[in-house]
């Protein structure tokens, strides 16, 4: 084998292990990737139905449903313009409750029920997923920006400080 026959061979082989490389790392992240939706989107059956998802919104007051001989639970989920059924069986956070913003992992079935294998509630009565704080401020509704429990006006001063 000559000389330029090996660096064509060798250049070869980086390039294909390159090439392998790019395409087992570009299969798990789009394995791994999911996406937000709202309920207004989910309504209009923009979610693929064979994908994992996040819903995120509004738990809907009077419309959590437990299963007293299970873990199932059934509730509805809105963006303030459309409702979403979600189904869950498994221990909820103890953060969940009518009217508290969530977040659900899953997917929808042929029914149109969202059927979630993981449900994330938010962290304190001041803390929204930027997702659905995005979503409710275009609707016109909700906080139009998380707000930090320690946060005050920029002109307060701080008490006992002289002007």
């Amino acid at each position: 084998m000559t000389p330029r026959q090996r660096r064509f061979l060798g250049a070869f082989a980086v390039l294909a292990g390159v090439a392998t490389a790019a395409a087992v790392l570009l299969s798990a992240v789009s394995e791994n990737l999911l996406f937000f939706y709202t309920p207004s989107q989910v309504a209009a059956g923009e979610v693929p139905a064979d994908r994992t998802v996040r819903v995120g919104g509004l738990v809907v007051s009077g419309s959590i449903e437990r299963n007293p001989d299970s873990l199932a639970v059934r509730f509805q989920v809105t963006d303030m313009a459309r409702v979403v059924p979600v189904s869950y069986e498994g221990i909820l956070p103890d953060l969940f409750r009518e009217g508290q913003g969530i977040i659900a992992q899953g997917r929808i079935d042929a029914n149109g029920v969202f059927q979630a294998t993981e449900v994330l509630a938010k962290h304190d009565e001041n803390y929204m997923p930027p997702e659905v704080a995005a979503t409710l401020a275009m609707k016109g509704e909700g906080p139009l920006a998380p707000v930090h429990p320690d946060a005050r006006p920029a002109d307060a001063r701080p008490t006992g400080a002289q002007p």
